[in-house]
């Protein structure tokens, strides 16, 4: 059953939160990628990654189901995940 928005916004911040992180402040980029998730989880039926390419093989896609498999070392590295969703706030101040 497809995720709705408010249902993915919803997600987000509890593991946002839960993590120590944060969205992106900027609320037009931060409902692009919610609505990004949404639409994917309606036509994949998973919560998708927007901002990366799906191979069509769904074990090899399984690391882009948000919370993409790389997101950690992203945040570690440079702040942010490569979509601009998840933030350290240290990376904000």
């Amino acid at each position: 059953m497809a995720e709705t928005e408010e249902e993915i916004r919803n997600w987000a911040l509890e593991y946002s939160r839960s993590k120590g992180w944060v969205l992106n402040p900027d609320a037009k980029q931060r409902n692009a990628v919610i609505k990004g998730l949404s639409r994917m989880s309606e036509k994949y039926g998973e919560r998708y990654c927007p901002c990366r390419v799906r191979s069509g093989d769904k074990e090899k896609d399984k690391d882009l189901i948000c919370p993409c498999a790389f997101h950690v070392y992203e945040l570690e590295q440079a702040g942010h995940c490569t979509c601009n969703f998840f933030f350290d706030p240290d990376y904000l101040k």
